[in-house]
Parts: C-alpha cells; structure tokens; sequence
C-alpha cells in the first residue's frame, strides 16, 4: 500500500483534475485481478459475496491544491521514519489504501462495495453523487477521512446564502435616499441575535456567522446596494430549506443560497453501526468538517487513519503506523456488523 500511496502522492489530482490519479487507481486494481468499474474519474469494485447486509466503503481520490508555505515539494513522496510526506497523503490518501486493503481481506467474505470517488474536496456533482444511483442502495455506509480511527457519528452540512439589501443613491451632503448598509446592519444585527429552536444532541445549536460584506463606490454618494455573506453550519435538526426560509422572515434583504444540497449528517441512535464501533471500543465524537457524508441516504460514519488538523496544511503526511491500524479499525467494524 505505501507504494500504491506514494504514486498517487506523486500525481496531481486536484478536484475536476482526477483522471491521471484514476487512471494508476484502475491499472493497479486491475493488476490485482480486481474486477474494477470505472465512471467518470470514479472506480467501484463489488465483492463476491452478494448477500447478508451490504456495506458501502467510500474515500476520495482528489486534493486540494497546495499551500505557498510548503517547505518541501508536496508531489516528491518522502519517508522520514514512519512519517510519510506529501500533498493528499493524509487527506484522503491514507483512508483510500487502507479501504483497498480492506476490499482485499474482506471480499469473500462479505457483501462490501468499494467506491473510490472524484471531487469531494468542492462537493461537485461529479464525484459520489454521480455513481451513488448505478451503486445502489446499502444497509450502512463507512466514509474514510482522517479522524484518528474515531468514528464520526455526527458532522455538520454547509448552507452559504449571499444576501443583498436594495436601498435607493443620494447625494451624502444632503442626507438624500435610502442607505442600504443601514438595511444589511438591520438584518445583520436580526441576524446575529436569532437562535434556531431545536437542538441536536451531539452537534448543539446550528451555527451562523456573517463572513463578508461590500457596499458603496463613492465616499459621497448614498449606496442603493449591500451584500453580505451568511455562513451556516446547520445540525441534522434542520433541512437547509427549512434554515433559510426561517432566516428570510427575519431579513429585509434578498437572500440566496448558493446551493441546499451541503446537509448535515447523523447516525441514527439504534443503528447496528453504533452497536458496532461500541463492540470494537472505538470513540465517537461530532465532526465540525463535511464529506462525502452529505450524499449518503443511508446510515452512516465517518472514520479513518491520519488526523483531520494536518488537512488542508502545508508539509502534510501520514505515519504509515497509522494506515495499518486503519485497516485493522475497518476489518473490525465490519467483521462486528456482520457477525452481530
């Protein structure tokens, strides 16, 4: 696997950007006699074994783009002890092999379907949600990110609304029209004071922040325009209809999301996924980061080796030690769900 790694950490695969990385996943695969399905810049592989209950395994393939304060070049894998460095090594590079390796330990042995999917890093229409209809539908889904092998049975969805308050230009001097920063403050003021009602009991309150705001082109002349950006991180206590019609009712201003399709996530309390990673003696905890998760409408988690801070950071690596107990984490799981 740490070869297999190293390759994809030497070939660039931004999101939209895959099909090299695709292509090394596909050969490999294939070189291992495995029976590999590709669409688009995603791969799937089904086990030999078609009945009992039916397991999705997902990581992504691609990366973000690398950060100026690389000390080193994010494509030239380099071991350092049992540190191995480079761009996508942790996130998602680490949960990808290891899910491999699972694939391969597991698949006479149980129903698993293996998806190694495109464009998760922009939440793009042409990674799992582009295949999810052809794969079908699963009792559980196990999302590989890196969560130092804890398991993830929460994590909050993403709702980002530009919003646009209309006044009316006048000259400053004589105090004339209608001044739309005034307007925005209103509803940023509405928007700051606002709690949503229910509560979710491992995520808390939804979470709201204005990030943004842009008005006027003259010192002297009244802006009739003010936009603000509304960052939202809703729990699973809220559809992202029901958040932005409920924060329309307390705005003047136009608002406009600029998609509902980022929800949030939970594990259903009594899910035999629960029962299993208690069995294994995993920890739980609520992820404050969205995935893959967002497009399963089964019962899922989030769960795999590396660390979630090294993400997205400059000189990013994984400890190999950390890719072995990956994979022992998933056998667990999965041998618990079947066998419980």
């Amino acid at each position: 696997m740490e070869d297999l790694l190293k390759r994809l950490i030497a070939t660039p695969s931004f999101s939209g950007e895959e099909g090299q990385a695709t292509d090394i996943l596909e050969e490999w695969l294939k070189r291992h006699s495995l029976d590999v399905k590709r669409k688009g810049n995603n791969l799937f592989l089904r086990s030999h074994i078609h009945d009992g209950k039916s397991i999705l395994l997902n990581a992504h393939i691609d990366t973000v783009r690398p950060t100026s304060t690389w000390t080193r070049d994010p494509f030239m894998p380099t071991t350092e002890g049992d540190r191995l460095y480079g761009l996508g090594s942790n996130d998602d590079g680490a949960s990808l092999v290891a899910m491999i390796a699972t694939f391969i330990e597991l698949q006479d042995r149980y129903n698993i379907t293996l998806s190694l999917t495109a464009e998760e890093e922009t939440s793009g229409k042409g990674g799992l949600e582009f295949i999810l209809p052809e794969l079908g539908q699963f009792d559980f889904c196990i999302i590989g990110e890196p969560t130092q092998m804890r398991a993830a049975i929460s994590e909050r969805g993403l709702l980002v609304i530009d919003a646009e308050a209309e006044g009316k230009s006048g000259h400053a001097a004589r105090n004339s029209g209608i001044n739309a920063i005034y307007i925005a403050l209103d509803d940023i003021c509405q928007l700051r004071q606002h709690e949503f009602s229910r509560i979710s009991p491992t995520m808390g309150k939804v979470q709201l922040n204005v990030t943004q705001i842009t008005a006027g082109t003259a010192h002297n002349i009244i802006p009739d325009r003010c936009s603000f950006v509304i960052d939202i991180r809703p729990t699973e206590q809220y559809t992202n209809e029901e958040i932005f019609n409920e924060l329309q009712t307390i705005c003047r201003s136009r608002l406009k999301a600029r998609n509902l399709r980022n929800h949030s996530s939970a594990t259903p309390q009594h899910s035999p996924l629960m029962h299993a990673i208690q069995a294994v003696g995993i920890e739980t905890f609520s992820s404050p980061t969205t995935s893959n998760w967002m497009r399963i409408p089964f019962p899922a988690i989030k769960i795999g080796p590396g660390d979630s801070t090294r993400s997205h950071m400059a000189d990013e690596y994984i400890c190999l030690s950390e890719i072995e107990q990956g994979i022992k984490g998933y056998i667990d799981i999965i041998s618990e769900i079947n066998n419980s």
